[in-house]
């Protein structure tokens, strides 16, 4: 069972399948997230999509008041922990159950429309 994307056929819906190839996968997710460490300074991973892309700033842009403070709070604390060259305290560290794509639906949805953009502007009309 393949299924065709963008970039040719995938087997993520046939390996998804396998529940023992799945946990397994999922504990070397988890082991790689803590050792990227941006769990550490209190990050969530939509936090280190960069930003000057033109479809992560439209996405930002439509993120709620509440979504764009907490992001702001957390890049802050993320920088004085930087400056201080410290972690967090364990117990202030970002779990993994809080660690929600919130930005990744957003830069979905822009690209899908860009790429409606994109078919509406090159659209070819004839007459008959």
């Amino acid at each position: 069972m393949t299924v065709f994307g963008p970039l040719g056929p995938s087997l993520a819906p046939y390996l998804r399948s396998f529940k023992g190839f799945r946990s397994a996968l999922k504990t070397h997710a988890d082991w790689y997230a803590n050792l990227a460490g941006y769990r550490r300074m209190g990050l969530k991973y939509d936090d280190l999509l960069v930003e000057e892309r033109p479809d992560v700033e439209r996405a930002i842009s439509r993120l709620t008041p509440r979504q764009i403070y907490d992001r702001t709070y957390r890049f802050k604390r993320a920088s004085q922990q930087s400056i201080l060259h410290k972690d967090l305290p364990k117990e202030e560290w970002l779990p993994a159950a809080e660690d929600v794509r919130y930005l990744k639906p957003h830069v979905e949805e822009v690209v899908k429309e860009d790429a409606e953009r994109a078919v509406w502007d090159n659209i070819a009309v004839s007459r008959k």
